[in-house]
C-alpha cells in the first residue's frame, strides 16, 4: 500500500504543474515573445528618381551633356603656407612680427651697431696708414705699426659681425608690409619631402580664395626646420604688386609631387554637392533622362576634378544645368 500512495502522490503533482503550465500559455494566448529591436528597411540611395524632362525643359534649364573620359594629371599634395619677408642667402625670410615696435627697435639698435663699426673701421685705417708713413720715413717703430694693423683687423671684424646681426633682422620693418615681391614659407613633414618635386613651381592660394591661384618659383634659402614638429621649410616666390598678400598671411599650397596621376576627369562644373557633403553628378541614361549618382573626387586639377570611383568612361554626364536638376529632383519629393 505504500507505494501505491507514493505514485498516486507523484502523479497528482505533475498533473498539477501540467495544470498550471497550461494556464500560464492560455493566459498569454500562445503568442511568440516580442523582439526587443525590429530593423525596418529605408530608401537606400540606388532607388532614387529618374528625371524626364520635356525638350522645352532641357532648352530653358540649358542642360548640356559630355562624355566621361580618362586623363592624367600632374600630383599635388595641399599644405599650408605662411607669407614671409623675403630673405636672402646669409639671412632667413622674416615672418609677421609679434611685437613690430620691438622689432623696429632692434634694427634701429643694429643699424646703429653698423654705423658705429665702420667709423671705428675707418679711424683704424687712418692709424694703420700713418703708422706705416712713418716706418716708411724711419720716424716710427714697427711695434706701433704692427698694434695699428692689429687695431684696423679688429674694427674690420667687429663691422663684419655688426652686418650680419643686421642682416638677421631682414628688411625694415616698415618696408616688410609693403614688398613687390614676397615668399612663402611651406613646412613640409620628413617624411614627405622625398615626395615633392622641388624643381618645380607651386600653386598658392589664400584661403577661401576659391580657384583663384598664383604661379610660385622655387627659390633657395638658408636651411630651416622645426625638430619638436618634425618638419623642414620650403621657399617659394610669388610676385606681390597688387599687394595680394601680407606678410604673415595663411595661404594654401599646392606641391608637386613627382609623377603623374590617372583616372576619369569630369569638369568642376558636373559636381554637385548635397547639405552632408556627398559629391554626385548626374547621368544621361536615357534620350530626356538623367539620374543621380554618387562619386568620391580624387584631387582638383583646375576645371576638372579626378574622380576616384562612381563613374564609368563612356557615361554621359550632366555639365550645365546639374545644380538645376538637383533643384528639380528635390522639389519634386
Amino acid at each position: 500500500m505504500g507505494d501505491e500512495q507514493v505514485t498516486i502522490t507523484r502523479c497528482l503533482t505533475i498533473m498539477a504543474i501540467s495544470a498550471a503550465l497550461a494556464s500560464c500559455s492560455a493566459a498569454d494566448g500562445g503568442r511568440p515573445p516580442v523582439n526587443p529591436a525590429v530593423a525596418q528597411l529605408l530608401g537606400h540611395e540606388a532607388e532614387l528618381l529618374k528625371l524626364t524632362l520635356t525638350s522645352a525643359a532641357e532648352t530653358r534649364l540649358g542642360i548640356q551633356t559630355t562624355l566621361v573620359e580618362a586623363g592624367t594629371a600632374a600630383r599635388f599634395i595641399l599644405v599650408q603656407g605662411e607669407v614671409v619677408a623675403p630673405g636672402s642667402s646669409s639671412s632667413l625670410p622674416i615672418s609677421a612680427p609679434a611685437d613690430p615696435v620691438a622689432l623696429a627697435a632692434l634694427q634701429v639698435r643694429a643699424d646703429g651697431d653698423v654705423a658705429k663699426a665702420r667709423a671705428d673701421v675707418a679711424l683704424a685705417q687712418k692709424a694703420a696708414d700713418r703708422a706705416a708713413g712713418l716706418v716708411q720715413a724711419e720716424a716710427g717703430s714697427e711695434r706701433a705699426l704692427d698694434e695699428a694693423q692689429a687695431t684696423l683687423a679688429v674694427a674690420t671684424a667687429s663691422l663684419q659681425a655688426a652686418q650680419a646681426q643686421r642682416a638677421l633682422l631682414g628688411s625694415s620693418a616698415a618696408a616688410a608690409v609693403r614688398q613687390d615681391a614676397v615668399w612663402v614659407r611651406v613646412a613640409v613633414f620628413a617624411t614627405d619631402l622625398s615626395r615633392i618635386d622641388r624643381s618645380k613651381v607651386a600653386q598658392v592660394r589664400g584661403l577661401g580664395a576659391g580657384d583663384s591661384s598664383v604661379t610660385a618659383q622655387p627659390v633657395r634659402a638658408p636651411d630651416s626646420a622645426n625638430v619638436a614638429a618634425g618638419t623642414i621649410d620650403l621657399y617659394f616666390a610669388i610676385p606681390n604688386r597688387g599687394r595680394v598678400f601680407q606678410v604673415g598671411q595663411r595661404v594654401a599650397v599646392d606641391l608637386p609631387v613627382s609623377g603623374s596621376a590617372s583616372g576619369l576627369m569630369v569638369p568642376r562644373t558636373a559636381i554637385v554637392i548635397d547639405i552632408y557633403g556627398g559629391e554626385w553628378v548626374y547621368v544621361q541614361s536615357a534620350p530626356q533622362a538623367y539620374e543621380r549618382r554618387r562619386i568620391e573626387v580624387a584631387a582638383i586639377r583646375g576645371t576638372y576634378a579626378m574622380l576616384a570611383r562612381g563613374l564609368k568612361p563612356g557615361d554621359k554626364i550632366v555639365t550645365a544645368g546639374a545644380a538645376e536638376l538637383f533643384g528639380s529632383e528635390f522639389g519634386a519629393k
